[in-house]
């Protein structure tokens, strides 16, 4: 049974005994949504929520957020994430991808190693990508996976996006390896067609692992199908590791008496002035998140019903 965090006359109320994030390793062939689905059958009444799309020819980390911790996703999504991408030269499709309708390249050019390490600065920093046809992104109102899907061809707008690393793993033509730190937004699949297009001879993405996000590890994630009611307390993640990245503040009793109000705090460490921080109980739960205000103040923007199991 889990425990619950009752402040000044149930300022916090407890929603639920689930409070925090799953690491999970999704398996190709699931969709996102099938993982939080798998989630909250076993969660419920409690909600879930992913952080960070992976198409269904994607495998590897996928951080769930339970019950309250819902609201959390769009923090983990801010942080750096890490994929190795496999690509087959001298092929495009209209997916980009090998679960569209593939075409061969004839006659198509074999790009020696060297061709392709010139254009990793090309495709490292702050880069523009026109993201693949058959995508999430909204066109006139609508998914341009949809359009698509009705045989329509729309212009997508290019968007730009962050890409801190990239490394060739391994060239064996038609086969192509890479490892790719990036920030959100990135689509790997346009990556690889737009080096393909480059080199003269087209390129899809064959398979792709996330490794990582953020602190969140492949080699720490839990296959979902090994996720069970027994089980999930134990790989039930603390919601505070949704904002580590963030400043963190820890509060005394009374400041969480005020928080647990709506009301503000007096920061007693100097943020600048529209810092988002963490704000914590003083055995490191996380009670609420804030921005600081002028004259050193602290807002909170949203406030947690927390269980004891952290």
């Amino acid at each position: 049974m889990a425990t619950f965090i009752l402040i000044a006359e149930n300022s916090f109320m407890a929603a639920g005994p689930y409070f925090g994030l799953l690491n999970l390793f999704k398996p190709a062939g699931w969709s996102s949504r099938d993982v939080v689905n798998r989630v909250e059958r076993i969660v419920k009444p409690a909600k879930a929520g992913h952080a960070g799309t992976l198409d269904p020819l994607a495998e590897g980390v996928l951080v769930v957020g339970v019950g309250a911790a819902t609201r959390l996703v769009s923090a983990v999504q801010e942080c750096p994430k890490e994929y190795r991408g496999t690509f087959q030269l001298g092929c495009r499709s209209d997916t980009d991808d090998s679960t569209g309708t593939v075409v061969v390249v004839d006659d198509a050019r074999i790009p020696s190693l060297a061709e392709i390490q010139v254009l990793i600065p090309q495709f490292t920093g702050e880069i523009w990508q026109i993201p693949p046809q058959f995508s999430a992104v909204h066109v006139a109102g609508q998914r341009a996976y949809a359009l698509a899907r009705a045989g329509e061809i729309v212009e997508i707008a290019p968007r730009q996006v962050q890409v801190s690393k990239l490394e060739i793993l391994a060239y064996a033509w038609p086969t192509l390896e890479l490892l790719i730190e990036c920030g959100s937004g990135t689509y790997i699949r346009s990556i690889g067609r737009d080096m393909g297009e480059i080199l003269g001879c087209g390129a899809l993405m064959t398979a792709l692992i996330r490794t990582r996000i953020g602190h969140f590890h492949a080699s720490h994630a839990v296959p979902i199908a090994e996720l069970s009611k027994d089980n999930l307390q134990q790989h039930l993640l603390p919601a505070a590791r949704a904002v580590e990245h963030w400043p963190q503040y820890v509060c005394t009793d009374s400041e969480l008496v005020h928080l647990g109000h709506g009301r503000m705090i007096e920061s007693r460490i100097e943020f600048p002035e529209g810092t988002r921080c963490a704000l914590l109980s003083p055995d490191g739960i996380l009670m609420a998140l804030g921005e600081t205000r002028s004259l050193g103040r602290i807002a909170p923007t949203q406030v947690f019903a927390i269980s004891g199991q952290q």
